[in-house]
């Protein structure tokens, strides 16, 4: 399956070194916004660098991996499947469920595929966590928590400011990864409620934006409380205003025969380690049984 890739930015490079590796396809054009950000990835890795227009329109793209910032993503992907191509997109899906359920209805009209990223959820790591709850190592989980707790990518991203724009924020951002391994672990979400604030409506820049300041649209701390139809509740807390914190564990779950850390859902690997009530003192390590412990980003 030959694919065109839209958006050179930060995170492509992972799904570009992934491409050979997977037989089911092959990147083969890009393109960008910035036509000078698309030769330079195309050079890089070996691929015809396209305008998104040449790329849409090329019958011999049989899908798009869409990259773009995520305010453009249901623009692209209903330009794709309306180009006749399948769609695999970044996350967010979409800026709201109306949004995306606009694109899935004419993926379906079109019978076309479309994915969304995360993919990390098959990773080694949260495969072990799957196995043990399963299999009931722990009972039935009971209740959990969540955290992904920083002050905001302007340290290290070069281009920071669309995360706090529309379509940006810790829960759009981060939140994702977050709640799909949740389902992946527990099943669907029967009911949700959350509040929200924000620090402050200007961020600066850290790193190569030093001294440039950015607007802030949108909540940059959220606190949710998720109820499965399992019957767990979890709580989920994603902020852009976290200095530092104590040893607060990425997931944590709780059942009636013991305890889980599950490892940092951005993540294909990381530690797990459970508490069995009455056969350990102590949280225990577990060994990870599964494949694909590395960035295997592209492989749903």
């Amino acid at each position: 399956m030959k694919t065109g890739l839209i958006g050179c930015g930060n995170i492509s490079g992972a799904y570009l070194s992934n491409g050979s590796r997977f037989k089911q396809m092959k990147i083969v054009a890009c393109a960008d916004m910035v036509p000078e950000v698309a030769k330079a990835k195309a050079e890089e890795f070996g691929l015809k660098a396209m305008s998104v227009d040449e790329l849409l329109a090329d019958p011999s793209i049989d899908t798009v991996l869409n990259l773009t910032t995520p305010a453009s993503h249901s623009e692209i992907n209903t330009r794709a499947l309306e180009a006749g191509k399948n769609v695999h997109c970044e996350k967010p899906f979409g800026l709201d469920r109306e949004e995306a359920r606009k694109v899935i209805e004419l993926a379906k009209a079109k019978n076309l595929r479309v994915g969304s990223a995360p993919d990390t959820f098959l990773g080694g790591g949260h495969q072990m966590c799957r196995k043990l709850i399963d299999e009931g190592y722990i009972g039935d989980v009971v209740n959990g928590t969540a955290f992904m707790l920083c002050h905001g990518h302007e340290s290290w991203h070069p281009a920071p400011a669309f995360y706090y724009l529309k379509g940006g924020g810790p829960l759009f951002d981060m939140g994702p990864y977050y709640i799909t391994a949740l389902v992946n672990l527990l099943g669907p979400v029967e009911k949700a409620t959350a509040m929200a604030n924000r620090s402050t409506d200007l961020r600066i820049g850290i790193k190569s934006n030093v001294g440039q300041t950015f607007p802030v649209e949108i909540d940059t701390h959220i606190s949710a409380v998720l109820k499965f139809k399992s019957g767990a509740v979890i709580t989920l807390i994603t902020s852009f205003d976290v200095w530092k914190h104590s040893d607060l564990r990425d997931i944590e779950l709780h059942g009636t025969d013991g305890s889980m850390h599950v490892p940092d859902p951005n993540c294909f690997d990381g530690d797990i380690r459970v508490y069995k009530a009455g056969l350990t003192s102590n949280w225990a390590p577990v060994d990870n049984s599964f494949i694909y412990n590395d960035n295997m980003r592209g492989i749903g």
